[in-house]
């Protein structure tokens, strides 16, 4: 009789522990959502400046690959079903994830696993959480651009639409997800 009480309080541990992690990747893709809405439109370019960038690496540096992986695409999951997750300046649902910013859309999951990954190898430090992070945003541009080139048919034109105006603001983006991930991975 004890081992079958043993057992069931072990099941009972277990789906809790799953609802946990469930919960938290749920958040996380809200967290996400929000970054994404925080964004400001620029004239000169179809890409709009915003936080997601900087959600999609502190939820991949914070929740590790797996979870951040599965936070990020759950996110593009609610835009594809038409939730207004994205950034406002594009169209919104499955349109935005093939439009201009669909490079950077679609590389999200992939640059929260990256990050994540780097993270949690050796030692959590903020030197290893901005090689992470370093490291997605190479991957998030190059997936950004040569989409934008394959639109504008001219690397030059994506290049300036897609890169040269974000710069500054994605050193900074980098450089806050580094030292607030090794914060919050502490507590999740």
């Amino acid at each position: 009789m004890s081992k079958a009480i043993h057992i069931s309080e072990n099941v009972g541990d277990r789906s809790i522990a799953l609802a946990k992690q469930i919960a938290i990747v749920i958040g996380a893709s809200a967290v996400i959502a929000v970054c994404a809405r925080l964004s400001l439109p620029l004239p000169f370019t179809p890409v709009p400046l915003s936080l997601v960038n900087f959600g999609v690496l502190l939820v991949g540096l914070s929740l590790g690959s797996r979870r951040g992986f599965a936070a990020a695409a759950l996110y593009l999951g609610w835009g594809a079903m038409g939730l207004p997750v994205f950034a406002s300046a594009g169209p919104g649902s499955f349109a935005q994830m093939v439009g201009p910013t669909g490079g950077y859309l679609w590389s999200y999951p992939i640059v929260a696993f990256l990050a994540g990954w780097i993270a949690e190898r050796g030692h959590a430090s903020f030197v290893r959480n901005l090689i992470g992070a370093v490291t997605g945003e190479i991957v998030l541009f190059a997936a950004g651009i040569s989409w934008l080139a394959i639109m504008t048919h001219s690397w030059r034109q994506a290049a300036f639409f897609g890169l040269y105006p974000f710069l500054f603001a994605e050193v900074s983006k980098v450089m806050v997800a580094a030292a607030a991930a090794l914060r919050l991975r502490r507590n999740l």
